[in-house]
């Protein structure tokens, strides 16, 4: 279970980058309705970016639980660039939490994941019904520039596609513009076989 515990500002987000890629005049006040349509419009198309290619875009601090590790050695976290761990604990059935020094563990980032690796021995035991609770910060950066012109572009036309087919209710289930698909795929995790992921 990830959850986003910061929400990112709104100053933060490319509203003035999407009018300018929309061709919109300048001449509408800038804290009118449609600017809080255009906020919506980015939010959401962030949120769909992220989620079809397991990557962060603007810097935020997540929780991520997990009751069982994939390998012994290293474990996959579900976003990635992942910048740095803030804590980890272990919580047991009852709920006692057990705080896990964060220097005895690194992380490797990859194009399509963060793995965390235990500097000796193997990653903890979770017992039945116990969890591991990981405190990260994810993200490319914290301005809009840091993140890549790829994805910053695939962002920018869905969050278009948003704004030009907001009355439209017949498209079908999970559509996505191809030139966005293109501009994400190489960020998509990949998929080996049997639940396994690169």
């Amino acid at each position: 279970m990830l959850i986003n515990e910061t929400q990112t500002a709104n100053l933060a987000l490319p509203i003035e980058a999407f009018k300018a890629h929309l061709c919109l005049g300048r001449g509408f006040d800038e804290v009118s309705l449609q600017t809080e349509m255009l906020v919506h419009y980015v939010r959401a198309a962030i949120a769909a970016v992220e989620g079809r290619c397991a990557k962060i875009l603007l810097e935020r601090r997540f929780t991520y639980r997990t009751q069982f590790w994939a390998q012994d050695a290293f474990y996959t976290l579900p976003v990635a660039p992942v910048r740095s761990l803030e804590s980890l604990h272990l919580i047991d059935r009852s709920g006692v939490r057990q705080l896990l020094s964060v220097d005895l563990y690194r992380i490797e980032v990859g194009l399509h994941g963060t793995r965390l690796y235990v500097g000796q021995g193997g990653l903890p035991l979770i017992s039945k019904d116990a969890v591991v609770e990981v405190a990260l910060k994810a993200g490319y950066g914290s301005a809009w520039s840091q993140v890549p012109s790829d994805l910053a572009q695939a962002t920018l036309l869905l969050a278009a596609h948003f704004y030009e087919y907001r009355h439209e209710v017949t498209l079908t289930f999970g559509c996505m513009p191809f030139g966005v698909t293109s501009l994400l795929e190489r960020y998509r995790p990949m998929r080996l076989g049997a639940g396994a992921q690169s």
